[in-house]
């Protein structure tokens, strides 16, 4: 008999298990709070890399349609001075697929496929030891129960209290989310700017990063340090941070604001800020850079919610293969009885390689938006090919 198995949440993390495993012609029910797939923005782009998230692609058979949809060039990277002097103008080489960008929703429509995934099913509460297996308790009242649950729904999981006590704390850093659309047409100075990939811009404590996704959409981050604004909570209920309560009261007050904060930057520069349609605060939470919990039979973690990190290009990757190693894992256990130690086994691993991914994190977070700008600018010769 095939041990039933829950993935809590849609994300690339939960979607990579499930697709791989269902390759393996296991069942996999996918359970997502958001009651339909496109009922909410899928956010922006990702850049998967080799060993990585394309790794766990090819494991779920799907890297040929990946490579279809991903957009090389938008590996491009170009760094400004706040006068708009450009100091790095980074291009990839012809048939450099290293790490190509991909935006959240096609790697989204690519992995479910053909996945079983239950939309507007929200978790409460998962309590493990039950007498018929590990009881999922869901918004709608009703509740089930497996053999094994995966937790693969993000920063405030409500899997992750069935194993550990750990909660994401803020890192001093927020981000204030906006975007342009139709770029090329509408503002083609812009478009020129950004160029095929991303630019960015770093001054004392702050940045300004724009990125191109797919159809001439570009998002555009500032970045700065901040205490926690009282107004902005964790929204638990939807995995992601959101405004709240009194404070701007609408799109021009917060333009305004940012560019205030920004002041004395180039003017080119700024019109990223002056042209975006709406702003979204997302103050940024980690989990502690070694996160573990003692292992509890029928519950484990994927992704965010196992070790939330900055999002510095590494969380996506680590958390689709983390979800593909899983599936395999489970796929070659002999049988139902060696369910767990193929857990276990999985969890030893995934922490020692996501604990060396969070020092990396944590540490590139403090250089690029830094009181010392060229922190920024040496981080990206460290890391960027030559």
């Amino acid at each position: 008999m095939r041990p039933r198995i829950a993935v809590i949440g849609s994300g690339p993390a939960g979607l990579a298990f499930a697709r791989v495993l269902h390759r393996h012609g296991h069942p996999v029910t996918v359970f997502e709070r958001d009651p339909a797939r496109d009922a909410r923005p899928a956010g922006g782009t990702l850049d998967l890399h080799e060993g990585l998230g394309q790794l766990a692609l090819e494991k779920a058979g799907v890297l040929a349609e990946f490579q279809a949809l991903s957009r090389p060039e938008g590996q491009a990277m170009r760094i400004l001075d706040p006068d708009g002097t450009v100091l790095r103008d980074w291009q990839p080489r012809p048939g450099d697929r290293a790490n190509p960008e991909i935006d959240r929703g096609q790697l989204r429509d690519l992995l479910l496929g053909p996945l079983d995934v239950q939309w507007g099913r929200g978790v409460t509460e998962v309590v493990p030891a039950s007498r018929d297996g590990v009881l999922v308790h869901f918004t709608d009242g009703r509740q089930e129960a497996f053999d094994l649950v995966i937790g693969a729904d993000g920063a405030w999981s409500r899997v992750r209290p069935a194993v550990s006590a750990a909660t994401p704390q803020y890192t001093g850093v927020t981000l204030v989310e906006t975007s342009l659309d139709d770029v090329d047409t509408r503002h083609p100075d812009l478009a020129r700017l950004v160029g095929d990939g991303s630019v960015a811009v770093y001054g004392v404590n702050r940045a300004l990063v724009a990125q191109r996704n797919s159809g001439g959409h570009v998002k555009v981050y500032a970045q700065f340090r901040v205490p926690l604004d009282r107004h902005t909570t964790p929204d638990r209920q939807m995995g992601r941070n959101r405004r709240v309560g009194p404070g701007p009261a609408d799109v021009e007050a917060v333009r305004s604001s940012l560019l205030a904060r920004f002041d004395g930057w180039a003017d080119s520069v700024l019109e990223l800020l002056r042209h975006g349609a709406a702003f979204v605060h997302r103050p940024l939470h980690v989990l502690p850079v070694s996160h573990t919990w003692a292992h509890v039979p029928g519950v484990t973690l994927l992704g965010d919610a196992a070790h939330l990190m900055p999002p510095l290009g590494a969380g996506a990757n680590l958390a689709m293969l983390e979800g593909a190693e899983l599936a395999e894992s489970i796929a070659a256990a002999p049988g139902p009885g060696d369910l767990d130690g193929a857990v276990r086994a999985f969890e030893e691993r995934m922490w020692e390689r996501a604990g060396r991914w969070a020092h990396i994190t944590a540490a590139g977070l403090e250089r690029l938006v830094s009181p010392d700008p060229s922190q920024a600018l040496a981080l990206f010769d460290e890391v960027q090919p030559s």
